[in-house]
């Protein structure tokens, strides 16, 4: 791990940036200066004028503290939260070529009707430990595929294997660009994004951001006519060079938003702009099939301790499941799960 600047201001304390605590250091120095000058006794005390000059003074330092930090714009309640990142953003990085090698393999094994995707994280994750990056360097993900085959579940998978806090933006209940990039004040319920959100909470720069069903967003539009839509405010966040200064609509501060692994999920390209599909270039993965199912309930039933008789049954039924064509690992998830409850079931008597 390492830790970088995220915010591009300065941070000063709380007691530089008091007016009152730095007037009364300037009254004590000119005190003590008048005392070792051997300045007569009629100027030794300060007089009202001495005070006004301070305060005008202190007023002044602070002010100037104020433009330097970047932050003279902010709300209080907004500089607090900000002060977070007073000491930086960590970035988690993958330590060795093997440790890669490692996180692919566990994927694959769980989920290897997700081949493409997790080759290319593969790739992604060696070729960024070679050059020596501070943290792993994964490029957009924009995984196209039928629904119910586990897209989010890898992606949630992949930040749990990463050691990185994951978030997941659903497109069709957020369906514009506020939920990502944040909204100016003015707005209803204005604050910044949820990716910006997840590094003030958690102080990692380097998270998972999983935007679900990202060709179901819609947009909304000002009283101006101006359109947010989700894909478009994450043109800049999804280019590396421009993510590196990435400007926050709530705070009017500038993040380096450059260190996420993003991962867009779809089941079709559809009404995804030609721009958004040019800095993320789809990567289509194919439907499952019943052996893919079958090994990964087996799998996760071993992990949640259900017995053999309810893993037989829920195999079963995912081999009936083929016939009429509901083959989806959200309904093999929810099988596991009756079949958990009812292995832990306690007796009655």
């Amino acid at each position: 791990m390492s830790r970088i600047p995220f915010a591009e201001v300065n941070f000063f304390s709380e007691h530089a940036l008091c007016s009152y605590q730095v007037g009364n250091r300037l009254k004590s120095f000119l005190s003590s200066y008048r005392k070792k000058t051997g300045s007569s006794k009629e100027i030794l005390y300060l007089s009202e004028a001495d005070n006004d000059k301070i305060e005008r003074r202190a007023h002044a330092y602070v002010g100037a503290l104020g433009r330097r930090s970047g932050m003279s714009h902010l709300q209080r309640k907004d500089k607090e939260w900000l002060d977070a990142l007073s000491n930086g953003c960590v970035l988690h990085r993958v330590e060795t070529e093997h440790r890669a090698d490692e996180i692919a393999s566990a994927l694959h094994t769980e989920m290897p009707w997700m081949a493409p995707a997790t080759e290319r994280i593969w790739q992604d994750m060696r070729a960024s430990f070679r050059r020596g990056d501070l943290g792993t360097v994964i490029r957009p993900l924009l995984l196209v595929g039928p629904p119910g085959i586990g897209k989010s579940h890898w992606a949630r998978l992949l930040g749990k294997e990463l050691q990185v806090p994951t978030t997941v933006i659903e497109s069709t209940s957020e369906p514009a660009s506020f939920s990502v990039t944040g909204s100016q004040r003015g707005w209803a319920n204005a604050g910044p994004g949820k990716p910006l959100e997840n590094i003030l909470a958690t102080g990692i720069a380097s998270p998972v951001i999983v935007v679900d069903e990202i060709e179901k967003a819609g947009s909304v539009k000002s009283e101006r006519g101006q359109s947010f839509a989700l894909g478009d405010g994450l043109l800049s966040l999804l280019e590396r060079s421009t993510a590196a200064s990435w400007g926050c609509p709530y705070f009017r501060v500038n993040f380096d938003m450059s260190w996420i692994t993003w991962i867009m999920t779809a089941n079709s390209t559809q009404g995804l702009s030609e721009p958004f599909l040019s800095r993320c270039p789809p990567m289509n993965l194919s439907a499952l099939t019943v052996d893919h199912l079958q090994g990964f309930a087996v799998r996760e039933a071993g992990r949640r301790g259900i017995g053999a008789n309810a893993v037989g049954s829920v195999l079963e039924v995912i081999e009936h499941a083929k016939e009429l064509q509901l083959l989806s690992l959200r309904s093999v998830l929810r099988l596991l799960a009756v079949a958990e409850r009812s292995t832990n079931r306690p007796l009655l008597h």
